[in-house]
């Protein structure tokens, strides 16, 4: 009997659907392709391998399409170098990185210019150091401010605000527990705001409609009216 984490295949038209299936605690089944274009289920401990099978046949048209969708943004934005000239991402837009040295370490955002300062001889690793502490604060406040705006859009609704965690994700952009944690995915920070509110409100709606319903798509409609442009605008700014 399968349990934990399994990697499975199924064949439909002539193309061969790779996902890795999941059982955990929860009460419905969920598919989702993720921006690398893999495919996780998640389903219920009790859920027969059969009715599993079942579910991604029904849905293996929409699991192409999406993993289509993802695969147009390919290849992605090379390993960063953290070498002075190269360009970073900041809310969105694109700010070209200098390294110096000086009497302390900082990072100032200026002029269109990343400038980092450190007080040891520069290199690739402390840039990187710097830069990455910078912006896992501009994540803390800017996050902060996102969910100050989106939860003012379901106010009305008989839910508790969530408390938020930032972390790196391999294949999310965020997430929801089941005590109602909201995870962000720091590199978020990268992205521009309105598609950072996107991610906050796609998750909020969670709070209200556990699974990727026709009633979840409906609120998120309600709430951000064309939100699919957004989810568009996101992955491209990414690349």
């Amino acid at each position: 009997m399968l349990n934990g984490k399994n990697d499975c295949q199924l064949n439909r038209g002539g193309r061969t659907i790779d996902y890795t299936l999941l059982f955990c605690d929860r009460k419905t089944l969920e598919i989702a392709v993720c921006p690398d274009s893999s495919v996780v289920v998640k389903a219920p401990f009790d859920t027969g391998l059969e009715l599993i099978e079942n579910k991604v046949a029904k849905r293996a048209r929409w699991i192409v399409r999406q993993m289509n969708y993802f695969g147009q943004f390919n290849p992605k934005t090379p390993v960063r170098c953290y070498v002075t000239g190269e360009t970073h991402l900041y809310l969105g837009r694109q700010y070209r990185l200098k390294i110096m040295q000086g009497s302390e370490n900082s990072v100032r955002l200026t002029h269109g210019y990343f400038f980092v300062t450190t007080r040891e001889a520069p290199s690739p690793e402390m840039a990187r150091t710097l830069l990455e502490a910078w912006y896992l604060e501009k994540a803390r406040e800017q996050f902060s401010k996102s969910l100050d705006r989106c939860w003012l859009k379901l106010k009305d609704y008989p839910i508790v605000r969530p408390h938020v965690s930032i972390r790196r994700m391999q294949k999310r952009w965020g997430s929801l527990s089941e005590q109602g944690t909201m995870t962000l995915n720091r590199e978020l920070i990268r992205a521009p705001k309105e598609c950072i509110d996107y991610v906050v409100t796609h998750e909020l709606c969670h709070l209200i409609c556990r699974d990727h319903s026709p009633e979840f798509y409906t609120l998120l409609e309600s709430v951000i009216p064309g939100w699919e442009k957004v989810k568009h605008r996101l992955e491209l700014s990414m690349v």
